[in-house]
């Protein structure tokens, strides 16, 4: 999990990313801020729309970096319904090793195709974030023979079920 930044002078608008494992299936969620109670409450909205159960398969852990949005982990890791109870767990990498989320990085690197880096995100609607996300996710992969992240995500949530 990361967040991407706007550009020096403009607005504080960020986005969190998140790729699952996995899949190599990456969310992305546009926020006011770089902060600590954004990045709660996306990964709270992401758990509702999710339910508690299929989260915690999906996110059993979560690297992070040491950023100051990342720093208060029992709020991160514990559950929308009890902060005590976990949702997942959260791991920071060293500092100055981004290798140490390669996907995330990789990930990164298809954002920007669409949202150079330096740009204003607050520029871009949450209605384009989303076809962004989906772009990157129809992607085909190399590491799943050619299918896309989205291909193999649905072939993971019917293991899940069944």
């Amino acid at each position: 999990m990361d967040c991407v930044e706007s550009g020096k002078g403009h607005s504080k608008t960020c986005l969190l990313t998140l790729v699952e494992r996995k899949t190599r299936k990456s969310i992305i969620r546009k926020m006011t801020s770089q902060t600590q109670a954004q990045v709660l409450k996306q990964l709270d909205e992401l758990e509702d729309s999710l339910g508690t159960e299929r989260f915690k398969q999906q996110f059993k852990s979560i690297t992070v970096d040491n950023g100051s949005e990342f720093l208060d982990y029992k709020s991160l890791e514990g559950t929308v319904k009890s902060r005590e109870n976990k949702r997942t767990h959260l791991f920071y990498c060293q500092p100055y090793s981004s290798y140490e989320r390669g996907s995330n990085e990789q990930m990164h690197t298809l954002l920007r195709r669409f949202i150079p880096k330096g740009s204003d995100i607050s520029q871009w609607s949450l209605n384009e974030i989303k076809e962004i996300e989906n772009t990157i996710n129809d992607y085909p992969r190399l590491l799943f023979d050619g299918l896309s992240a989205n291909e193999k995500f649905e072939v993971f949530q019917e293991a899940i079920a069944s």
